[in-house]
């Protein structure tokens, strides 16, 4: 019996402490767990009859930077008094850093427990035993020191040649000779290559992820908790499709140290977090070219930075991405009084009238919007401004619009392929596996058979969705040149088509605009844009802003000012055709007619034509000129022509005013008397006479 054990300390309580580094250890090492739950066994020998096993740690580090409620406990067990002798195999399943182990080796001193371990038993109490304590917590923590590392400086030496292994994405695996090669599954390679083409061509994360989802497309996932790393297919989230088109592996980059450890304090003590990333610039390695690439480079850092423009929280001043809407300068405009972005709002009943406004100044400080205005017109001429610059381009953007569907839809025809065939291969497989079992043991033959006939399910519908998928959209042909250069004149109408989308929009006017500051002058009452182009040239473009009160619909002042010089001499129907003529509009680009005038003479408070009061004048029209005269109306026209009969027009094309003392005078009458005279004779009219008859019509 060893004298430190004496019968007061085998009368209290026995702790025995199980305490492994890592998961890995848990899961891997069980002799080592085993060795130190057999200190109980060890314990009893000694002749404690309360022991009490404290395994609260496995998994966890003694480095102190993790938590460790197992030894929280101990050390409370400890203060109580009521522990007797603590059992460990080795200082360094206790505490692997010295304030941890010194800490309780001073409560162990003061309270009067021993510390056993398969080497020995040591009472804190005396000098010699607590010296030898202290050496053994010192080169427990210098070794885990030393071999961290060691174990560190061997990694990054290992990864700076591309050599280190670790779990390598879906779409890899690893050689026997630490290269990294293509997974040979052809299914998994269509996948990966259909959604880095998805995010070329939609720009966004989600928009990727609700195409596959919509589309039920499953993509490949491994199984890490699974012997071998077992590839899975399910339909994304989108966390799989942002880890996806941000890993640097498939552009062909061996990447390794993207994340780093922070040590926080934490009411008073170290605690450790992983997995913070960090700046491209501050990654322990990165090779190039290092295996097959998916991607290029190129293509990768364009994915990164489109990405980065999508998170609108996170731009702060800076030019924002193009995420749908109506608006199509959403994100994009700038203030030139105070430099901050433009905010969108949607207001009226439908939510469908947009402006554009600058309230930085008023949410921050207190102050008036330093702009405001309406999208309409400013978005119509920024896009035929835009409409102008690509004019030229179109027709190899259509040619290639047109190759990049067919080769979309040949991808996702692939895809469908290569599903079918792995399903019909499960089938074979589940058929062969049934054939193979005895018929005699029918719960095995059971569950064989269900299993075959759901893979012949699967086999049925996915043969349904290729032939769906088949007579769906067909592969559209390339379009032939003249009806490119035909498109390229349609241009706008295709810009300006209403199921054109409106996030492709915003796409193209990003990559050619990279900002539009804007600014309004009241005074001119205009929208002034200065555009920055991507390639460095700036252009300023001046919009008219309507006035208070004033709307896009309004009639122009040509019009109104017609009105109000024809209104109580004629008709409406006559100030009708006279607008007509002059190919004037309405506000909303109708034709007049009797009603649309009606109702503006009764906006303006203009009068009405007066059939009495017309009848007391001594003014006729041309109708009534001919027909006092007794000529027709074109013979009335010819005379007015060669200013034999005097006539006017309030305006152009309006009726012509013909006064009764000028039909009655020598010379029209001398005119009309020719004119009766003559023989009829019929006659080509000449372009003047058909212009006059068209003008007074």
């Amino acid at each position: 019996m060893n004298p430190k054990l004496t019968t007061e300390r085998l009368g209290r309580r026995a702790v025995v402490y199980v305490r492994q580094s890592s998961p890995g250890q848990v899961l891997h090492h069980q002799e080592s767990q085993r060795r130190q739950y057999a200190l109980a066994d060890h314990a009893r020998e000694l002749g404690f009859k309360n022991i009490v096993v404290i395994d609260d740690d496995l998994g966890r580090s003694g480095s102190g930077l993790v938590e460790r409620p197992g030894f929280q406990r101990l050390v409370g067990e400890v203060c109580t008094g009521e522990v007797g002798a603590i059992f460990c195999i080795e200082a360094s399943r206790l505490a692997r850093n010295g304030r941890d182990w010194h800490h309780l080796i001073e409560l162990c001193g003061m309270a009067g427990a021993v510390v056993v371990d398969p080497e020995g038993v040591y009472d804190p109490a005396i000098v010699n035993d607590r010296l030898l304590l202290g050496l053994k917590g010192t080169m427990s923590e210098f070794e885990l020191n030393l071999l961290r590392q060691r174990s560190f400086e061997a990694i990054r030496q290992k990864a700076r040649r591309g050599e280190l292994r670790f779990c390598l994405p879906v779409g890899y695996l690893w050689t026997t000779h630490d290269k990294v090669e293509m997974d040979p599954d052809q299914r998994v390679q269509q996948a990966l290559r259909l959604v880095f083409s998805k995010m070329t061509e939609l720009g966004s994360v989600r928009q990727v992820l609700l195409w596959f989802r919509r589309e039920r497309i499953p993509l490949p996932t491994r199984a890490f908790d699974q012997p071998g790393g077992q590839t899975m297919w399910s339909l994304p989230v989108y966390n799989s499709v942002l880890k996806l088109l941000s890993n640097p592996m498939y552009a062909g980059a061996y990447a390794f140290g993207k994340t780093q450890v922070r040590i926080a304090m934490v009411e008073g003590r170290a605690r450790k977090t992983a997995g913070h990333k960090k700046p491209r610039s501050e990654w322990t390695v990165l090779l190039r070219d290092h295996h097959p690439e998916y991607i290029p480079w190129e293509q990768y850092e364009r994915n990164q930075a489109m990405i980065a423009d999508n998170a609108h929280m996170k731009s702060r001043m800076q030019p924002k991405a193009g995420r749908g809407g109506k608006a199509l300068l959403s994100g994009l405009l700038r203030c030139r009084r105070c430099g901050r972005m433009l905010s969108v709002s949607y207001g009226g009943i439908r939510r469908n009238v947009i402006r554009y406004h600058c309230k930085g100044a008023h949410l921050n400080h207190g102050e008036d919007w330093c702009i405001s205005f309406g999208s309409l017109r400013t978005d119509q001429a920024v896009a035929d401004e835009l409409l102008r610059a690509i004019g030229g381009n179109a027709v190899e953007a259509a040619v290639e619009a047109a190759e990049k569907m067919r080769q979309q839809r040949h991808e996702q025809r692939s895809t469908l392929e290569l599903e079918l065939e792995q399903a019909r291969y499960e089938a074979k497989l589940s058929a062969r596996r049934y054939q193979a079992v005895d018929p005699d043991n029918r719960l095995v033959a059971a569950e064989l058979e269900a299993r075959w006939n759901a893979a012949l399910e699967k086999v049925r519908e996915l043969e349904d969705r290729l032939r769906q998928f088949d007579l769906g959209v067909k592969l559209p042909a390339i379009p032939d040149k003249k009806v490119l250069i035909s498109l390229a004149q349609d241009l706008p109408a295709v810009w300006n088509f209403p199921s054109t989308d409106m996030r492709l929009k915003q796409r193209i006017v990003r990559i050619l605009i990279r900002e539009i500051v804007a600014d309004v002058e009241q005074e001119k009452k205009e929208i002034v844009l200065l555009i920055h182009w991507a390639g460095g040239r700036h252009s300023e473009l001046r919009v008219k802003k309507n006035g208070l009160g004033k709307h896009r619909r309004c009639t122009s002042v040509e019009a109104v000012e017609i009105v109000r010089q024809m209104a109580g001499k004629f008709s409406d129907e006559q100030i009708a055709g006279t607008l007509n003529r002059l190919k004037l509009r309405t506000g909303a680009g109708n034709n007049w007619n009797e009603q649309r005038v009606l109702s503006l003479r009764h906006y303006h408070s203009l009068p009405a034509y007066d059939v009495r009061t017309a009848t007391t004048t001594n003014m006729l029209t041309l109708e009534e000129t001919a027909f006092r005269l007794g000529v027709s109306a074109t013979s009335v026209r010819r005379m007015i022509r060669q200013k034999v009969l005097p006539a006017s027009q309030v305006v152009p094309c309006a009726p012509w005013q013909i006064s009764i003392e000028a039909v009655q005078s020598a010379a029209v009458q001398k005119a009309v008397a020719r004119i009766k005279s003559r023989a009829s004779v019929p006659r080509t009219r000449n372009d003047a006479d058909q212009q006059i008859l068209l003008s007074m019509s």
